[in-house]
């Protein structure tokens, strides 16, 4: 019997989400999720096709980048997972892709303006982009340094891992998070519905302004702030 089995299935119920979204294509992408109580996680392995994977192929890892269970190689993507898990306490799964609109804007290394109030209902702010990586980093850890690319651009640009759940990784592409894998996944969608939306917008109408602050406001709150009325209870 598996011990991991059950966080194993997290995953990879999660990580199949991301084909039927549109999100990915090939081998690209994977999601992984926490068992903080355990100390570990589980991830898609390096390079399968989504599929011809099974939950038993799913790789566990402890916060050190260890693999605790597992027959296969985890993501290349592992390590900067792990820095993220150990960063923002309060995230219970990641999102990587490459789907289409959100890497253009992650190539361009652009973050996305907050043109309309869809983007509101999700997050009060432009989706931020990273810094590109110096070679340096580049020469050392990768996937540890992206990680640590992400984490920097959360402190220069002041913003709340909890608030704001997704980001754009310069030249890379994007990741998303959430309290648990669906949610993450979730967000993952949402990103990169918002960049389309934003490119779009950009086509139409090149000079196109930000919404206004008081829509900003207005949208975020009915969905996230303490008078919350979005939904049901």
């Amino acid at each position: 019997m598996d011990k991991y089995k059950s966080l194993k299935q997290e995953c990879y119920e999660a990580n199949m989400q991301l084909p039927k979204l549109g999100l990915v294509i090939y081998t690209f992408g994977n999601v992984s999720c926490i068992d903080r109580s355990a100390g570990v996680y589980a991830i898609k392995p390096s390079g399968v096709n989504y599929d011809k994977m099974t939950w038993q192929d799913i790789v566990i890892l402890d916060l050190d980048d260890k693999v605790i269970n597992g027959s296969m190689r985890p993501s290349s993507d592992a390590k900067t997972h792990t820095v993220l898990y150990n960063a923002f306490d309060n995230i219970g799964g990641i999102v990587h892709t490459h789907s289409t609109c959100a890497t253009a804007w992650s190539q361009a290394g652009r973050s996305v303006p907050l043109y309309g109030t869809t983007h509101a209902d999700h997050l009060a702010c432009d989706i931020p982009c990273t810094e590109i990586m110096e070679d340096e980093s580049i020469k050392g850890d990768y996937e540890k340094e992206t990680g640590y690319q992400i984490l920097n651009a959360f402190k220069t640009q002041n913003l709340n891992p909890d608030e704001v759940q997704m980001v754009l990784v310069a030249g890379h592409g994007p990741f998303s998070w959430g309290t648990d894998a669906i949610k993450a996944v979730y967000n993952s969608k949402v990103l990169e519905e918002l960049c389309q939306m934003a490119l779009l917008t950009e086509n139409i109408s090149p000079d196109a302004k930000r919404l206004k602050t008081a829509l900003i406001r207005k949208h975020y709150n009915r969905k996230h702030g303490k008078n919350a009325y979005y939904g049901q209870n």
